[in-house]
């Protein structure tokens, strides 16, 4: 009868955990109101890209990362400089950075 008792009291113990927090999920992701990391964030549906050697202030300001100051340089740096090559040449521009570029990798293109 103790072992049938242990049993019983065991289940519910684990019953109600799961019922609380999900403190027995076995994907973390399955506990309800916990951030996902970064690496398992979804991507974006219908994120249309940025040609960023005609776009305007607006239309770069699309783009995660980018706020108006920074738009403003990327139009003054293309000014200066002339079109971008490559998208990866987003990284010169001074204020912008790798993970600028990271962040919207897959949603810069240069026409």
């Amino acid at each position: 009868m103790t072992t049938f008792r242990w049993m019983v009291a065991v289940a519910a113990l684990v019953w109600c955990a799961g019922a609380v927090g999900g403190a027995f999920a076995s994907d973390p992701k399955d506990v309800k109101g916990e951030a996902k990391p970064a690496s398992q964030v979804e991507p974006r549906v219908h994120m249309p890209k940025v040609n960023i050697n005609e776009a305007n202030q607006g239309e770069l300001m699309k783009l995660e990362g980018v706020g108006a100051g920074t738009a403003k340089k990327i139009i003054a740096w293309r000014e200066a400089h002339g079109p971008f090559k490559h998208a990866h040449d987003l990284e010169k521009v001074p204020g912008v950075g790798h993970e600028v570029f990271s962040k919207n990798h897959g949603r810069i293109a240069v026409k």
